[in-house]
Formats: C-alpha cells, sequence, structure tokens
C-alpha cells in the first residue's frame, strides 16, 4: 500500500485533505500529518511515506526547504507541492528538486486523487524497474566474477597502465588504491591419490568456504585460477598491515582445512611486498618461483620468499655420496607434468636443482640420471594420454643422443626445460580435445533445454558430471564469456526469430523461450539488445 503524509500548516485545509479521500477504499495508507516543515521533518524519516503533500510557506520550515532535506535522506520519494503563490521562482525550485507535482490550492479531492494516482502509477513503474535490475544483476553476478578474474588476471600478468588499472577497477567496485602490494598463490587438493565424489564435493564446500572468507577479508582480492586454485591480491599501509593481513588469511585457510572431515591438503606461496601497482607482476614472478615447491615439499603450508631460501640452505648440505639415487621420488616430476602450468617451468626446473644441493648438481654423473630420470617420466605420463613415445623422440630428441645437453648445468636445465615444456603442450592438447567434447555437450545441453526456466548453471554442470564451480570456471575460460552470459544470448538469439517469424505474444516468446516473467523477459531483452522486443518486430 502506497504511504501518504501531509504537511500544512492551515489546519482547516489539512483537516479538508484528510477527510475528503477515503485514503483505504483508494489503495492508500495516511501515514502522518504535521503543522510545519520542522515538526514533519523526524516524522517523515520514522514513517518514509511513498509520497509527502506539503504546502510551500509555512513557519519554521517552508516546503521547499523540507523537500530538499528529505529528498536527501529519501531519494524516491514523490513530492507533490500545494501553494497560493503562483509564482515562477517557487515553480523553478520546485522543479529543480524534482517535485512530482506543482499544485496551486485550493484543490478539489477529485484532482488530488487523480495526481495521486498518476503519481502511484510512476512509483509502481519505479518499483518494477527496481526489481528486474535487482534480478538483472543477480542473473549477471556469475559474469562480473567473470569480468573481475579476467581484470586482476590481467593487472598481475599484463603491463597495463596504473591509469587502466583503476579506471577498470572501479567500473567493477574495486578500490586498488594503497601504499603497499603483495600477492599469494594457493591450491587446495584432495590428498588421497584416488578420490570418490564424496571427497569431490567437500573439496567444492571447503573452497567456497575458502572464497567466502576472502570476500568478507578487508583489502583482499581473490580470483580463481582454474585447476590451480587462487591468486589473492593484499593491500596494505605499510608492512605491519601486510603482515597481519597475510596472517590472518593463512590462519582462516588452516582453520577452514583442519575443520573438513574429508581428507585435504592446501599449499600457499606469497610473493615479495611492493609499493606501487605497476610493479604486481614482480611481486607475482616470485610467488611463482615459491609456489613451485608444492611439488618438491610437504603440502599443508603457506611459504613466503624468506622461508623458501631457507628450504634450499637447509638442502645444500646433500652431496652426491649420500644420495640414494633409487630413491629420488619420481612422483615429483610427473605430478609437475600431470598438474603443472607451461608458465612454470623454469621455475619448477631451477627450484628441483636446486634441492639437490649446488655441490651436487654439478656432478655430471648425477645430472646425468636426473635428466634420464624426467625424460622417461615424461615419455610414462605421455604414453597415459595414449601418445607414443616416438612423439616425445621427435620432438626432443632421443635421449641415447644427448651428449651434448650435459656439459654445464645450464645446458641440462635448458634440456629438461625443453623436454617438460613440451610434455605439458601435449598434456594439454589432450585437455583441449577433453573440454571440447565437454564444451560441446554442455552447450548442445543448452540449446536442448534453453527453454525451460530451470536451467542453471548447476543442472548444465551435472549434465558433464562437473561441480558447479569446476564447470564454471572451464566454461568462463574457454567460451570467453560466463554461463549465463551464454544462456542469454542463446535465448535472445531464440526470441528474435520467433518475433519475426510468428504472430506469437510476447508473453508467449518470453514463455518460450524459458522466462517465466514476460516484465523481466521485455527489460532482459531491451537490456541486452537495445531495443524492445515490439521495435525489434517492428524494425525500429
Amino acid at each position: 500500500m502506497i504511504k501518504v503524509f501531509l504537511v500544512e500548516d492551515e489546519i482547516v485545509i489539512r483537516n479538508g485533505i484528510k477527510n475528503s479521500i477515503e485514503w483505504e477504499k483508494e489503495g492508500y495508507e495516511f501515514a502522518g500529518e504535521a503543522g510545519d516543515g520542522e515538526l514533519a521533518y523526524p516524522m517523515i524519516l520514522k514513517t518514509r511515506p511513498d509520497i509527502l503533500i506539503t504546502d510551500i510557506k509555512m513557519p519554521f520550515m517552508d516546503g521547499l526547504e523540507l523537500s530538499r532535506l528529505v529528498k536527501q535522506e529519501i531519494p524516491d520519494i514523490k513530492i507533490l507541492i500545494l501553494s497560493g503563490y503562483d509564482e515562477f521562482e517557487y515553480a523553478k525550485e520546485a522543479i529543480r528538486l524534482q517535485v512530482a507535482e506543482y499544485l496551486l490550492k485550493p484543490i478539489s479531492s477529485t484532482k488530488l486523487l487523480e495526481v495521486l494516482k498518476e503519481v502511484t502509477v510512476s512509483i509502481m513503474r519505479e518499483r518494477e524497474e527496481k526489481e528486474l535490475l535487482k534480478k538483472y544483476e543477480e542473473d549477471m553476478r556469475e559474469n562480473r566474477e567473470y569480468e573481475k578474474d579476467e581484470f586482476l588476471t590481467r593487472i598481475l600478468t599484463q603491463n597495463l597502465s596504473v591509469t587502466e588499472i583503476l579506471e577498470q577497477g572501479k567500473r567493477l567496485d574495486i578500490d586498488l588504491s594503497a601504499r603497499m602490494y603483495n600477492t599469494m598463490l594457493l591450491k587446495i587438493s584432495e590428498s588421497g591419490e584416488h578420490t570418490d565424489e564424496q571427497e569431490k564435493q567437500k573439496l567444492t564446500e571447503v573452497s567456497a568456504r575458502v572464497e567466502e572468507m576472502l570476500g568478507q577479508q578487508k583489502d583482499v582480492y581473490y580470483f580463481r585460477r582454474g585447476a590451480e586454485g587462487w591468486a589473492v591480491l593484499f593491500l596494505a599501509e605499510d608492512a605491519v598491515h601486510m603482515e597481519e593481513e597475510i596472517k590472518k588469511c593463512r590462519d582462516s585457510i588452516r582453520s577452514i582445512i583442519h575443520e573438513s572431515p574429508r581428507e585435504l591438503e592446501y599449499f600457499g606461496a606469497v610473493g615479495i611486498a611492493v609499493l606501487r601497482l605497476s610493479e604486481l607482476k614482480i611481486s607475482v614472478e616470485e610467488a611463482e618461483r615459491v609456489f613451485a615447491y608444492r611439488y618438491l615439499k610437504e603440502w599443508n603450508q603457506i611459504i613466503g620468499s624468506e622461508e623458501s631460501e631457507k628450504i634450499i640452505e637447509e638442502d645444500s648440505e646433500l652431496n652426491v655420496k649420500a644420495i640414494q639415487i633409487d630413491k629420488l621420488d619420481r612422483k615429483i616430476t610427473e605430478n609437475f607434468l600431470k598438474t603443472g602450468l607451461k608458465g612454470e617451468v623454469i621455475h619448477f626446473i631451477d627450484e628441483y636443482f636446486e634441492s639437490f644441493g649446488q655441490k651436487n648438481i654439478q656432478s655430471l654423473l648425477f645430472r646425468q640420471y636426473v635428466t634420464m630420470d624426467i625424460y622417461l617420466t615424461a615419455a610414462s605420463v605421455l604414453e597415459s594420454l595414449d601418445y607414443n613415445s616416438d612423439e616425445l623422440v621427435k620432438r626432443c630428441g632421443d635421449f641415447k643422443d644427448m651428449e651434448s645437453v650435459f656439459p654445464t648445468v645450464e645446458q641440462t636445465k635448458d634440456y629438461l626445460k625443453n623436454v617438460i615444456g613440451t610434455t605439458i603442450d601435449l598434456r594439454d592438447a589432450v585437455s583441449k580435445r577433453k573440454y571440447s567434447s565437454l564444451l560441446k555437450n554442455a552447450t548442445n545441453y543448452i540449446e536442448q533445454n534453453y527453454d525451460n526456466d530451470e536451467i542453471s548453471l548447476n543442472t548444465v554442470a551435472a549434465s558433464v558430471n562437473l561441480s558447479p564451480n569446476h564447470f564454471s570456471t572451464i566454461f568462463s575460460r574457454e567460451m570467453g564469456k560466463s554461463f549465463v552470459e551464454y544462456l542469454t544470448n542463446v535465448r535472445m538469439e531464440k526470441a528474435k526469430e520467433l518475433l519475426r517469424s510468428s504472430t506469437m505474444k510476447t508473453a508467449e516468446i518470453a514463455y518460450a523461450v524459458g522466462y517465466k516473467d514476460a516484465h523481466y523477459f521485455s527489460y532482459l531483452f531491451k537490456k541486452t539488445q537495445k531495443c524492445t522486443p515490439r521495435e525489434f518486430r517492428a524494425g525500429v
């Protein structure tokens, strides 16, 4: 029910207006009355009416001043000015205050009720538009998350200017102004080699809790890095504050993992603090170097640059005689070949060699063994992906002819970087074929079910046997747009076909393309196509 508040200093006129209209019968609630603006103001803030009817000339506080103050607190309120003064200056000020109507006294109850009904139509239309906008923003939230992930990825990996970063951040409600920045890479995984559906579901739930925690932490932004977890950006005013933010994040992640009844583990790597947005890539590069230790060291820890240096110092005491060659863990390389990223190869090889200690890698015999071990592991991984081992020989040469790669440590590293990089390229080609098939099944499902108003990210993810979070990440990355954006586009294209090739009404078309609410369909059509369904049909 629309609430109306009346302010009029002449009690006869006030009672006349109040008693001449059957408010409830006409669909209104008479929320209150006052004899001047000063008395009315606190009452209006308490009752928060939809329509304010006020005289202009009153003692203590006039109607224009009251209107100005009320508009500041209740921007959507509709104001009807009553005046016995037909003067231009009053009318001009009323227009500036966006007053809905400027009415001259005396005014009949019939005329006032007519104006009230016109204003009510305007109020209801605005409310409907707000509801539609709210629903649209909820539907597009996934798309906004995708845009946020893309933006944060760009600022951490590309050379964007500070102006570009700040302007794009403002558009996405991301305030990146600070005196200090740092980054962290984080991954959570099942600790067992074989996982069941319950463990995958628990991983999804824990991931959601981690994202919720990161989203609630002030001066912290995060984005997904596909199967590799998250990148986290910290903002702080000084080094002490930065350390506190990172510690709080570490403690929260540890707590979330430990509270999980399933076997999960985590690994995080913190970069170095920088003072400029333009230096963020330096912080990320250091975080990526440290992140490579997840293939070499125990999980369930988040380490920084200083801690990684200590690890190297501790391991440097090894010597060739003490190393049991047959006990070197091939799983380290195998895990990287199966899950590592191409951009991490350099860091992985550097840290892998450093973990053996500088004295050991100077041994020609030791380098030959490590090279053979990595080469054979790569061949084994490729065979598990249905590649013939000849593919590695063709691209990197036969190991038997590799004498030229052993003279120096750097030559050995370069060769192994090529072997591992080649293996990852071939692995990713298989993955892309897999994703291609998966996405084809998903888009086919959308084509067949777009007219079902129950279709959602969850139902489509279930149709291809993926968790919603994993499916959303893959879909957005491979398709270049979010799931909701893609579904909306499919529905709009189908709607345009029906508008041009049938005599169906807009409401019928809305239902035919999966929208129960015809008003929302029309709103969404105009939002995405820049014209109404009727205008599109008419070719306007």
